[in-house]
């Protein structure tokens, strides 16, 4: 009965021993107080990604850039420059209907504004251009 009981005592303490040794473990947690901070982290783009340049055609007669990836016009408007879908103080058939520049740059016409106007001045025609037929009045003949 002696074992009995040295199993028994032994059981009894390796539980005990067992349970402050948890309790010393889980003690160990470190905790952190203060404020959570979330931060969020897009997700990686999926597929492939380009960015579109914009491209400018100009309308010498009017100092108005249209560009056809935006669906906007360009142009001064009270000393700022502006991109609206309609030009001002033309419509858009007669815009159309006028001379115009593809240009090179790709970016705002605003940096490129003084060169372009020098180069292709409002009264500018392409070479080759039929010249603009207007009718004169020839008194009774």
């Amino acid at each position: 009965m002696n074992s009995n009981k040295l199993v028994l005592e032994s059981g009894k303490a390796g539980i005990v021993l067992g349970t402050v040794l948890m309790l010393t473990l889980s003690g160990c947690v470190g905790y952190v107080s203060g404020p959570r901070v979330r931060v969020y982290a897009p997700p990686p783009p999926v597929g492939i990604t380009f960015a579109v340049q914009d491209d400018y055609v100009y309308y010498p007669g009017y100092d108005v850039y249209y560009s056809s990836n935006l669906h906007q016009y360009a142009y001064m408007d009270g000393g700022v420059w502006v991109s609206r879908p309609q030009p001002r103080g033309v419509s858009v058939d007669i815009l159309l209907a006028s001379p115009s520049v593809r240009m090179d740059f790709h970016d705002s016409p605003a940096l490129h504004h003084a060169a372009i106007a020098r180069q292709y001045p409002r009264n500018w025609k392409p070479a080759g251009a039929a010249p603009e037929r207007r009718e004169e009045q020839h008194g009774g003949r």
